[in-house]
């Protein structure tokens, strides 16, 4: 079963499991940049401080989306389910 459904650039979840991991993500960038705002002093202060975790997050999250996403399924030949 395929996580998420590659449109264009991005990667939609399409299942429940694709739903999850995207929301932890959103979740987990939101708590960072609370907490690393509450000390800044300066929007370029938050900026400097939430990168590199929303960097990481979002490629952590776009390589599940890749390897979970019908494309690779497709390219490998697999039969889809669904």
């Amino acid at each position: 079963m395929s996580w998420f459904k590659r449109i264009g650039w991005f990667h939609v979840p399409s299942s429940a499991a694709g739903v999850i991991i995207t929301l932890m993500a959103i979740v987990f960038c939101a708590q960072v940049f609370l907490a690393i705002d509450r000390r800044s002093h300066s929007i370029s202060d938050t900026l400097y401080g939430v990168f590199p975790f929303f960097v990481c997050t979002f490629l952590m999250l776009d390589w599940i989306a890749s390897r979970t996403s019908n494309a690779v399924r497709q390219q490998e030949g697999q039969p889809l389910a669904g």
